[in-house]
């Protein structure tokens, strides 16, 4: 044993050290494998932090700098980069009073709600995504899709949101100063609704800080990712609705204590 080791230029202590790592298993091998689920479960979107989140959840005692860790020697990583990206604006004109105030936070369901419009485009064409966000769990309540920035496709998600909640119950609608929301007809329909509406300041993007922070997540996540692969309009448009449930029912926020925007509403319920 002494040659063979003296012949390889390997010290003995160095040899049983691999030996020894040899006849004990991974320690963390199914942990490896649960890392490995998660990431391709979400396509690649969780980093180490949401992974963690997640392991919990799952029942798996473990810090963050251990999961980076073996992320690193897996060989995966988040691939998701932020991008700054423009929403759509329209024509400045009369304005509404910003009820909001940057206050973002909500104690319930259905007390303050966020909207705006962002536009995608693929060879050329455009798709136009109108969103209304809860800020209490930031769960999209409804959206809708449109080849082009009109004004039904505010409306038709007006109309979806409004189905899903009771007459008066003096929310707050906020949005920027883009055209669809100084419409009269918009106005309009937030009131018969009891419905009170807000808008941001002029050019003042934080103001609606949540809606944009969405779009970002949406572009990042999805978009950017996989923008040159996209032969047609009709494609992203799928993804983008496949995504949006996967954002609201499946997509952990720490924030929300580890879970969905769905399940922290229905968990919220539970404990009210």
């Amino acid at each position: 044993m002494a040659c063979l080791l003296k012949l390889a230029c390997i010290s003995r202590s160095n040899f049983y050290y691999h030996l020894t790592k040899l006849k004990n298993p991974d320690k963390y091998a199914d942990i490896k494998e649960e890392i490995k689920s998660i990431y391709h479960e979400n396509k690649g979107r969780y980093g180490y932090r949401r992974i963690t989140v997640e392991l919990h959840n799952r029942g798996f005692i473990i810090n963050h700098k251990t999961v980076r860790k073996l992320m690193k020697a897996l060989g995966i990583q988040c691939f998701v980069r932020a991008k700054k990206y423009r929403s759509y604006k329209g024509t400045i004109g009369r304005i509404c009073d910003n009820l909001l105030n940057r206050d973002f936070k909500a104690t319930s369901p259905n007390q303050k709600w966020v909207t705006d419009v962002t536009e995608f485009k693929v060879n050329g064409m455009k798709l136009y995504l109108s969103p209304i966000i809860d800020l209490f769990n930031g769960e999209i309540i409804s959206y809708d899709l449109s080849r082009h920035p009109v004004f039904k496709q505010v409306t038709n998600m007006l109309s979806k949101a409004f189905d899903k909640i009771p007459d008066n119950t003096n929310l707050i609608l906020h949005s920027d100063q883009g055209w669809q929301y100084q419409m009269k007809q918009y106005q309009y329909l937030l009131e018969q609704k009891g419905i009170r509406q807000s808008m941001s300041r002029k050019g003042n993007c934080l103001d609606n800080a949540c809606a944009e922070n969405f779009f970002g997540i949406l572009k990042s996540e999805l978009y950017y990712i996989k923008e040159k692969e996209y032969k047609n309009i009709e494609e992203l448009e799928n993804d983008i609705i496949e995504y949006i449930e996967y954002y609201n029912n499946r997509r952990i926020k720490s924030k929300l204590k580890g879970m969905s925007p769905v399940q922290y509403r229905k968990h919220s319920m539970l404990v009210a």
